[in-house]
């Protein structure tokens, strides 16, 4: 029996049962009497459907039902949708399109479903799928970011002439036009962000039962936010009271925001259970997966920056047109939204100007990945950075040391009424140079240079301003035998949740590791919560935990006082004990719990039981920051890059678990590099047609693409949170994605190629080199 600690590298809780082949994903799932559902998906981007002919389908060996939007129509279910909370270019409220799960009069983009086959086995569903007849119309598809909202480009909707779904606009931009025209030096271009998917390790799956006693569906899915999930889709899609779903996420392999929105598959395969009074299951298939899981990124921003002859950053704007595809996914808004705001950084500059639109186009829809708003807009920062500095004969470095904001200005209020309330940029910075050896950087630039290499070093100092004001839920409760269970409304999928949750209760309340479980993903565990995403667990989740076991811990007091016979105010409570202030009598919080149920000894004021909730929600974000140098090797011979060093220092307040953390920013930078490097969702710019459909076409990093990774940290506690964390999650790809980018440029642009877009393949560089040299 071991007991645990806040700030201690234990190894994960969850770890045996998950490396063991224990766990319990979506599709492990098998319901008695359980059917399989597959999806008629479209072969075009955009077209109206003329009929679909289901007859010969639903007559094949095994097949119970072919659904089509029809019946879907028929049946009153209603939209798929989110939260509306922006405006358009006029004031107006944003535009979200309406999006029936199954679309029974046009596409909008390959992959989109437009039949449900239920079927014995998966076999007999995919060979009724090939006898389902639709005749289409095929339409002009807008596929192109940059121009979806140009005029002359199709509209996908009468309702939005310029294809525009909301548009947000921050700063001041009368002040920032005229700080640019006084500036010594602005610094112009256009960065292209692109499109990528997240290809996680566990492929998303649906398994769901109606039962017609009860009236009742009970859900089993991947996701992030099963609470919310419930409520759109009893609220919009079914119209029932919420007590008449239950929905259960299990173990979730992996998600980075693209299990965070409400499919159209959850209900469609909740409702097929209910037409053909059994159970069904969906899982997606790799290649289906990268024409219906939403996607990641993928904008065009268009951005400034001034500077006096100093190199003291005068002013910011950034102009984005960021694709969020042919709907709006549950909350592919916070794209928009945080590019337009992401242009501070950790840094002092006096005026920034945002404006960002949403633009819909004939693709997939787009929706959070990995830092949604904050990886792109600190990578065009960065960027710009390096590149005013190179224009004006400055170092690199310096610029940044002189515009970053001091700690001795914390709590420091930005340009866009955002307040940092801590953070000690230049100490990261400094830690981070002295850990990478920068100053031996350019010997390293030699020695390649020598071998027929180009060394490129890149530096980023990045903040990642996460879990914002949301609520969450936690219950510490315990059994009559004393020991606890913890329940969130978070989901872990892959953060080790159980871990810290575990740290957490096991310092607080003194109880053994091994007396403790936690649950999570389960919405008739916990009355509400609001799930996981923005790396929010640990701070929001983790607090709610908190002050739920602090909760326990007063009404303990109230029993131990009873049970040591002595009035509450002289009970101290340490290490898992009760006590007697300035005696030797004590009673364990253990015997404490086992009495609370025992009504035989308790006085009739203390109710029976030991079991408390809490819901908990920060007033602002927390910040935390990190600073990445990257080092790449670059054969112009054939353009091929590898990245030989990177250095990471991050400050994300308390670490709840260090491992934990490192494997976070190890990941975060991994996921970095996959775009910087070769990810790339790849449309057809005439057709539609997805290019990159499967993992012959679509790159993913492995082991021999990175290099050893060398991370430290630098904490400063949070003033934000009773716990001090800062959110972990996004710093790594927030600060990886602009490092690679710098170094990838800093190698090339001395030979005269100025501003390589992502992803840097190998084509790319040797094309990019070549022209430059005829140049």
């Amino acid at each position: 029996m071991v007991r645990y600690s806040i700030s201690q590298p234990v190894s994960q809780v969850e770890a045996p049962r998950l490396l063991t082949g224990k766990g319990r994903y979506t599709d492990d799932v098998t319901l008695p009497r359980q059917t399989h559902g597959i999806f008629l998906r479209s072969p075009h981007a955009h077209a109206d459907i003329v009929s679909i002919s289901a007859d010969a389908a639903r007559q094949m060996p095994g097949v119970l039902a072919v659904l089509t939007g029809a019946d879907y129509e028929a049946d009153g279910l209603g939209n798929v949708t989110g939260a509306s909370p922006g405006k358009l270019r006029d004031g107006s409220p944003m535009f979200r399109p309406p999006r029936p799960a199954l679309t029974n009069d046009r596409v909008r983009h390959v992959g989109q479903a437009v039949a449900l086959i239920v079927a014995e086995t998966i076999d007999q569903a995919k060979d009724a799928a090939e006898a389902v007849e639709v005749d289409y119309a095929p339409l002009p598809a807008n596929l192109s970011t940059a121009e979806a909202n140009q005029p002359g480009t199709p509209a996908l909707r009468a309702e939005a002439p310029n294809n525009e779904a909301m548009y947000f606009e921050q700063g001041t931009s009368d002040a920032v036009d005229q700080a640019l025209e006084a500036a010594a030096h602005v610094v112009r271009d256009r960065f292209v962000v692109n499109r990528v998917t997240a290809n996680t390790i566990e492929p998303r799956a649906v398994a769901a039962e109606y039962d017609d006693g009860r009236d009742h569906f009970t859900i089993y899915a991947c996701m992030q936010r099963p609470y919310i999930w419930r409520t759109l889709m009893t609220k919009h899609v079914f119209d029932i009271p919420e007590h008449q779903m239950r929905l259960i996420a299990g173990d979730v392999g992996g998600s980075f925001g693209m299990k965070g929105g409400l499919y159209i598959e959850v209900p469609l395969i909740a409702w097929a259970s209910k037409k053909v009074g059994r159970p069904v299951k969906w899982a997606c298939e790799r290649s289906e997966g990268h024409m219906a899981d939403d996607q990641g990124r993928d904008m065009v921003i268009d951005a400034e920056l001034g500077l006096d002859a100093e190199g003291n950053f005068l002013a910011a704007r950034y102009t984005s047109n960021n694709n969020i595809g042919a709907y709006l996914s549950m909350i592919g808004f916070l794209t928009t939204r945080g590019i337009a705001g992401s242009m501070c950084g950790p840094y002092t500059t006096p005026l920034i100007h945002g404006r960002a639109a949403a633009v819909m186009t004939n693709t997939v829809c787009v929706s959070n990945y990995r830092a949604p708003g904050g990886t792109p807009g600190t990578y065009v920062l960065e960027r710009m950075i390096d590149m005013a500095a190179r224009d004006m004969g400055l170092d690199r470095v310096e610029m940044r040391r002189r515009n970053l904001i001091p700690a001795s200005a914390m709590p420091y209020r930005l340009p866009t009424n955002a307040t940092y309330d801590c953070g000690e940029f230049e100490a990261v910075m400094d830690k981070c140079l002295e850990k990478s050896d920068y100053a031996g950087g350019e010997a390293r630039r030699r020695q390649s240079k020598s071998n027929g290499k180009l060394r490129g070093i890149g530096i980023s100092t990045t903040v990642d301003p996460s879990a914002g004001p949301s609520p969450e839920t936690a219950e510490v409760r315990f059994d009559p035998g004393g020991t606890a269970t913890v329940i969130v409304g978070s989901t872990a999928g892959g953060q080790s949740h159980e871990t810290i949750y575990t740290q957490i209760v096991s310092q607080h309340l003194g109880l053994e590791a091994e007396t403790i479980r936690v649950l999570e993903g389960d919405t008739d565990k916990l009355s509400w919560g609001t799930g996981t995403g923005a790396a929010r667990t640990a701070t929001i989740g983790g607090t709610a935990v908190f002050k739920a076991a602090q909760k326990v811990i007063e009404k303990g007091r109230r029993i131990a006082a009873h049970i040591l016979e002595t009035a509450e105010a002289d009970i101290e409570f340490d290490e898992g004990v009760f006590s007697v202030a300035g005696t030797d009598r004590s009673v364990t919080i253990t015997e404490v719990a086992q009495t609370a149920f025992d009504q035989t000894k308790l006085p009739p004021e203390i109710e029976i039981g030991l079991y408390e909730t809490a819901t908990w929600s920060p007033d602002t974000n927390n910040i935390p920051n990190s600073c990445h140098i990257c080092e790449v090797e670059i054969d112009p011979e054939t353009g091929a890059i590898e990245i030989d060093r990177y250095t990471a220092i991050h400050d994300v307040g308390v670490e709840l678990n260090p491992n934990s953390v490192r494997s976070q920013v190890h990941g975060g930078i991994a996921q970095a590099a996959g775009q910087a490097l070769m990810e790339d969702m790849v449309y057809d710019a005439e057709s539609g047609q997805i290019l990159s459909g499967s993992f012959l076409d679509y790159a993913m990093p492995r082991a021999d693409n990175l290099c050893n990774f060398d991370i430290g940290s630098h904490p400063v506690p949070a003033t934000t949170n009773p716990l001090g964390v800062k959110g972990a999650g996004e710093c790594g790809t927030v600060g990886g994605l602009a490092a690679v980018m710098n170094a990838i440029n800093d190698a090339l642009e001395p030979l005269g190629v100025r501003n390589i877009s992502m992803p840097a393949t190998p084509e790319k560089v040797w094309a990019a080199l070549q022209e430059a040299g005829a140049a």
